[in-house]
């Protein structure tokens, strides 16, 4: 059990992964058959954009120094565990890559100053072949944290068209008007 606990990958989650957010429940069974570990609020060390696309989905980008600093939550998942994540996430689909990126623990939650230990951690970003359409699309504009307000409008998987792809989701809402 020790060595399977040495192989976990810290994987730093920002959008409906998060506690309280509609895909919270998987890492919460992860959690229980002890293939997933709660660390704390974590903070990206760079500037990253994290953008809603369709159905207020949450997209982190892979454009280091645009956007803002981006708050989420870090866990310590086996390679079962991870498997579920990049099943849910898409990877193999071209829905997300999941890539490394550094990160800071805060602290003391009351001061932005307290923000200590950098460590290096992966997470899932939207896929380089439509992460550039998105950025444009939000109007290069970025988040630092998907919160109650963003989550407004969000529509569950099993809620989407089921006539079109996730991939034909996205492509629809790159070429459509913005709001």
């Amino acid at each position: 059990m020790g060595a399977e606990k040495e192989n976990r990958r810290l994987i730093f989650t920002y959008g409906t992964l998060k506690q309280g957010f509609s895909n919270h429940g998987l890492l919460q069974d992860m959690i229980a058959t002890g293939d997933a570990a709660y660390i704390g609020i974590y903070r990206t060390v760079e500037k990253l954009p994290l953008v809603c696309g369709p159905y207020r989905v949450p997209f982190l980008l892979n454009f280091p120094g645009s956007g803002d600093r981006v708050w989420g939550e870090m866990y310590a998942v086996s390679a079962l565990g991870l498997s579920r994540m990049d099943d849910l996430e898409g990877t193999s689909r071209g829905h997300y890559e999941r890539l490394p990126v550094k990160v800071q623990c805060k602290v003391d939650s009351d001061s932005d100053a307290a923000v200590t230990t950098t460590c290096a951690a992966e997470a899932y970003y939207a896929h380089g072949s439509y992460a550039e359409g998105l950025w444009r699309r939000n109007g290069e504009r970025g988040l630092s944290i998907y919160s109650k307000k963003e989550v407004i409008g969000y529509v569950k998987r099993k809620d989407r068209p089921q006539h079109l792809t996730f991939l034909d989701h996205i492509r629809l809402f790159i070429s459509s008007q913005s709001d």
